[in-house]
């Protein structure tokens, strides 16, 4: 048998099923008995059968296909995020096509539209740019990351915790002053949280503090040199004291410190840095750099699951959409390394 393509009726005649029990099991497999299921599963092994992946999309109108809309992939946190929504393969058997928004609105509604075209069967969005409630309209099941997310399904860090940890850390340090370096992100975007966790820590202790809102720009270059000059600022402006830096991302920790770098010939002694992420670069960085891990790998999963489960929902005869978005938080893990432990 396997020296010829295995076909439904092949599959029929060796189990003694119809043709259309057969069809059943790949197109509806829970309307079979699991003892049933179990039979056709071991006839596949047996008669060495290739799924025609071709011939059941057209069958079923399903590709198997996820999109995924990110803003850019410059910024680690974004990359690595991808990295861990592509190797889900093996786990859920779902292929992904991508783009990279940059944070163009015109542009990302088309990408949206080339991904319907290709009938996506879900979609990941880590973009910011389109309203949840737009995204929320295009009647496929959607999970969004980080992002505001009160019309849709989304995995999200506890960045309030996040922000704590991260500014407790460095008033532990003994700093003069804080400074937290970020962009203007609005309070109902879940890093928002970053923020006040920042700004609440220093008011609880009653701590000298500076919050810098900036834009950083668009682009790797922008952003360093952004960065560059907040660095140099920070010099003049705080000679002699122990600065303690919170920065948005362990990008922007890993520019601040490669400022720092080569102005100074290694990190000054009266700085201590962390980021936010835990992305591959905080740890290897020329000096390891702290951070607040947001579990990359488990928001990825969870991301995952929630798709899957509701891209699986709507293959039923009967399916049962969800009448709310459902909403999952991450919990954050501090890393202590070199650039908040200099004593060390």
């Amino acid at each position: 048998m396997s020296s010829k393509k295995v076909t439904f009726d092949d599959i029929a005649k060796y189990t003694n099923f119809s043709k259309t029990t057969i069809s059943r099991y790949f197109n509806n497999p829970d309307s079979l008995t699991l003892e049933n299921q179990e039979i056709i599963a071991q006839a596949l092994i047996d008669l060495d059968y290739k799924e025609n992946k071709v011939a059941k999309i057209l069958a079923s109108g399903k590709t198997e296909f996820v999109g995924i809309i990110v803003p850019n992939l410059y910024l680690h946190y974004y990359a690595e995020m991808l990295n861990q929504i592509l190797s889900s393969y093996e786990k859920f058997g779902y292929k992904f096509l991508v783009f990279a928004g940059n944070s163009n609105e015109t542009i990302e509604r088309r990408y949206i539209q080339e991904l319907l075209a290709y009938n996506i069967e879900g979609m990941i969005v880590l973009s910011h740019t389109i309203p949840s409630k737009e995204l929320a309209c295009y009647n496929i099941p959607i999970v969004t990351i980080e992002r505001e997310d009160e019309y849709t399904n989304s995995v999200n860090t506890d960045n309030y915790m996040g922000g704590i940890q991260a500014t407790s850390l460095l008033y532990k340090c003994n700093c003069d002053i804080l400074i937290h370096i970020n962009v203007g992100v609005p309070k109902n975007v879940p890093a928002y949280g970053r923020i006040q966790g920042f700004i609440d820590i220093c008011k609880e202790h009653d701590l000298p503090h500076e919050l810098l809102l900036k834009d950083l720009g668009d682009t790797y270059e922008d952003n360093q040199k952004a960065l560059q000059e907040i660095a140099i600022y920070l010099d003049k402006k705080y000679e002699g004291k122990r600065k303690g830096i919170f920065l948005a991302n362990d990008t922007y920790a890993n520019m601040f410190l490669n400022s720092l770098i080569r102005s100074h010939g290694s990190l000054p002694e009266d700085y201590r840095i962390i980021g936010f992420d835990n992305s591959p670069i905080s740890s290897e960085a020329v000096i390891p750099t702290s951070t607040i891990g947001q579990q990359i790998d488990k928001i990825a999963e969870t991301a995952m699951e929630i798709l899957v489960e509701q891209m699986n929902e709507r293959k039923k005869r009967k399916p049962a959409i969800p009448k709310n978005p459902v909403h999952k938080v991450i919990t954050p893990i501090l890393f202590n390394r070199v650039t908040t432990n200099l004593n060390k």
